[in-house]
C-alpha cells in the first residue's frame, strides 16, 4: 500500500505546535508526524531546549506527516491555514508526493552487523557462523516486510519480550503488524507455544511462514491477512495472554478498544512505533480501555511500551 507525505518548512519555535496541529487533526488523518532540521548548517544559530547543537540549533525546522493516501492539498492547506493565523507564520516549502516503494529491508541489511536483542540474536544467512554461545538465534534475510531488529522499535519490542516470556512458558500470543514475523519467532522460540500472526500486506504474511520454516518454528506459528482484529481467526483465538504490535502511533491508538477486548485480564501488550512525543496519546487511548502502562524503552526518538490489562 502506497504511503504519502505532506511536508512543509516553520521556524525552529513553532515547529512542535504545528506538528501537534496535525497530529490533532481527524481529518485528514496522519499515521505519524515527525520534525527535523530543515537545512543543515544554513539560517541562524537559535537558542534550544538544549546547550548550543549544531545538530538541531538552526532556525528552520521541517514538518513531515505520513498518510495512507493522499491528503488533499487544499483541506490541508486549509487546516494549516488556522495555525498560520494563529502563529502569525506562514508554513513554506509546502509539498505533497508518494513516498518511494523502496525494499527498505534489503537496503537496511547491506553492510549491516547483526543484532543481539536481550536473549535474542538477529543475523543474516551470511552470518550464520558468527552466532554465539547463549543466545537465541533468528534468522531473518533480506525481504519486502519490515523488521529486521537494526530499528528501534523491533529492538525494543525483542528486549521485552525476553524479559517477560519464560522459556517453555504456555502463552496464546497475537503479534498484529507481524512485517518479516521477527516478533512471533521470537516468542515461539522461547515459549514453544502457538503464536497467530497477522499483517495488513500479504507479502509480509508469505515472507512470515518463509520465515517461520527457516527458524524451525512453523508448526508454532499461524500468519493471517488482516487489518487490525479484521480476520475471524484473531477474534477465535481470544483472549490472549500476549500481544505484540509494531506498527504506528495512531493505528494503536485506533486499536485501543480492541486490544482491550481481546486481552485476557491481567494479560500483557507489548507496543511500538511510537514516537516519544506521541506517548501520551498511545497511553492515554489505552487507560481510557482499563490497560496501564508497565513499563517503558526509549530508544532514540522512540519509545517501546509494557502495558498490563
Amino acid at each position: 500500500m502506497p504511503l504519502w507525505k505532506a511536508s512543509f518548512v516553520v521556524p525552529y519555535a513553532l515547529a512542535e505546535m504545528f506538528s501537534e496541529a496535525l497530529e490533532g487533526a481527524a481529518f485528514p488523518e496522519a499515521l505519524a508526524v515527525s520534525t527535523s532540521e530543515a537545512h543543515p548548517g544554513e539560517g541562524p544559530l537559535v537558542r534550544t531546549a538544549s546547550d548550543w547543537n549544531e545538530v538541531e540549533a538552526h532556525g528552520l525546522w521541517r514538518v513531515e506527516a505520513l498518510y495512507d493516501a493522499a491528503p488533499d492539498a487544499g483541506t490541508l492547506r486549509a487546516f494549516l491555514a488556522h495555525v498560520e493565523s494563529e502563529s502569525g507564520v506562514k508554513a513554506e516549502e509546502f509539498t505533497i508526493e508518494p513516498v518511494p516503494e523502496i525494499d527498505w529491508v534489503t537496503r537496511s541489511l547491506e553492510g549491516l552487523d547483526p543484532v543481539r536483542a536481550g536473549r535474542f540474536f538477529i543475523h543474516g544467512s551470511h552470518d550464520a557462523d558468527r552466532v554465539p554461545a547463549g543466545v537465541i538465534p533468528i534468522r531473518i534475510d533480506a525481504a519486502q516486510a519490515f523488521g529486521t531488529g537494526h530499528h528501534e522499535t523491533t529492538t525494543g519490542c525483542l528486549e521485552f519480550i525476553s524479559e517477560f516470556v519464560r522459556p517453555g512458558r504456555r502463552l496464546n500470543a497475537l503479534d498484529i503488524g507481524t512485517g518479516t514475523g521477527v516478533l512471533a519467532i521470537a516468542i515461539a522460540k522461547l515459549a514453544h507455544c502457538n503464536v497467530l500472526a497477522s499483517d495488513i500486506d500479504p507479502v509480509a504474511v508469505r515472507i512470515t511462514r518463509e520465515n517461520a520454516r527457516v527458524n524451525g518454528v512453523a508448526p508454532f506459528i499461524t500468519s493471517v491477512t488482516a487489518k487490525g482484529f479484521g480476520h475471524p481467526a484473531l477474534h477465535a483465538r481470544a483472549p490472549y495472554d500476549l500481544i505484540v504490535a509494531n506498527i504506528l502511533a495512531r493505528p494503536l491508538v485506533s486499536l485501543a478498544p480492541a486490544f482491550g477486548a481481546h486481552l485476557k485480564l491481567g494479560g500483557t501488550l507489548i507496543l511500538s512505533g511510537i514516537l516519544g512525543t506521541q506517548e501520551t496519546m498511545v497511553t492515554s487511548a489505552l487507560r481510557s480501555q482499563g490497560l496501564f502502562l508497565k513499563a517503558r524503552k526509549p530508544m532514540g526518538d522512540w519509545v517501546t511500551l509494557r502495558v498490563q490489562g
